[in-house]
């Protein structure tokens, strides 16, 4: 019997540009696929890690999971986290994702993920805010300037009108870059701020994306106001272990990310403070109607989200779909 041909579609960084994706469409590919998760339409395994012993402060992220539907794909994304990048001029994270037929498991397509992670990871901190924020938010409070934050602060301000957006990072000559995109991408006014805590103060929307080479407290819980939305997930944990105490809802992406050797409540789940039965929901159970979000104006929320294979194959298969009805990509032979 004749082996039949195998093909798969490669879409490189430029092809993603020209794709030219849009908000909403970034957004409508993740929130299926939380719908689909959320129905157990899904399969997905806690991420590894591999560190590598170079003398670098980096590692290997190694995201696995298959959704079924139209999707109908098995997908491996593996992301590399190098925070001195920025250094040589280069992004903070490199990231590739295969993506198989589960039917025999032949390779069906190779995307560049780079703008994949930083899309996909705005788009979830978006629709966590979408089902877990304060009815009308108005101000917009960031902490990290680089990586995913474009996309958390861009699709943050596509589901919401705020009337003041703030963001800060460690490195001046950093933030004042971000903001100045900001401002120049989205036509609107960035508060620049000096530190931590005037950032984040009084905020109803809390994002904490910044990016530590070890865990450290800078994230006070006294900054917290009731009715808002707490939303940190930085790779080292930067908040204190009494955020939970005062949270009424603590919701994941996913409990089986929650462990692992990196994560911004590590620790609370390292000291039992954040355990299956006491976190109230996953995304994915909210967005399809199975568990509530936010109930009522008072409540005080946390979203932890530690970032998902099912939202990177969902996403990868939505550019290749316009991919190649703009005829855009390369289509190579593998056997």
């Amino acid at each position: 019997m004749t082996m039949p041909p195998v093909y798969f579609d490669y879409l490189n960084r430029f092809d993603i540009e020209d794709l030219a994706l849009t908000d909403a469409e970034i957004l409508a590919a993740i929130e299926d696929s939380l719908t689909m998760q959320g129905r157990g339409e899904t399969e997905i395994e806690p991420r590894t890690h591999i560190r590598p012993r170079a003398g670098v402060e980096g590692h290997f992220n190694v995201l696995r999971g298959w959704i079924g539907g139209e999707i109908d794909s098995a997908g491996v994304k593996v992301v590399g986290d190098f925070v001195d990048n920025y250094k040589d001029g280069r992004p903070s994270e490199y990231g590739l994702l295969t993506l198989f037929d589960p039917r025999n498991g032949a390779p069906k397509a190779l995307v560049d993920a780079t703008g994949i992670t930083e899309m996909r990871t705005g788009a979830i901190t978006a629709l966590g805010a979408k089902y877990l924020a304060p009815k009308n938010p108005k101000v917009l409070a960031h902490i990290g300037a680089r990586g995913t934050a474009y996309w958390n602060i861009r699709l943050l301000c596509h589901l919401f009108d705020f009337e003041e957006v703030r963001v800060h990072s460690r490195r001046p000559e950093s933030r004042e870059a971000f903001a100045a995109k900001l401002e120049a991408d989205l036509g609107r006014k960035i508060v620049v701020t000096e530190d931590w805590q005037s950032c984040l103060e009084g905020a109803d929307i809390m994002v904490e994306a910044s990016r530590l080479p070890e865990p450290k407290v800078m994230f006070k819980t006294e900054w917290v106001k009731k009715g808002a939305l707490v939303i940190p997930y930085g790779t080292m944990s930067t908040v204190e272990l009494n955020l939970t105490d005062i949270m009424d809802k603590v919701v994941m992406d996913d409990w089986g990310q929650a462990h692992g050797i990196f994560g911004a409540l590590r620790a609370h789940v390292d000291a039992g403070k954040l355990t299956a039965d006491n976190l109230h929901a996953e995304l994915g159970q909210i967005v399809a109607g199975e568990k509530p979000g936010r109930e009522s104006a008072d409540e005080t929320i946390l979203f932890w989200h530690r970032g998902l294979s099912l939202s990177d194959i969902a996403l990868g298969h939505m550019m290749l779909g316009k991919a190649a009805a703009m005829g855009i990509g390369q289509r190579l032979r593998f056997a």
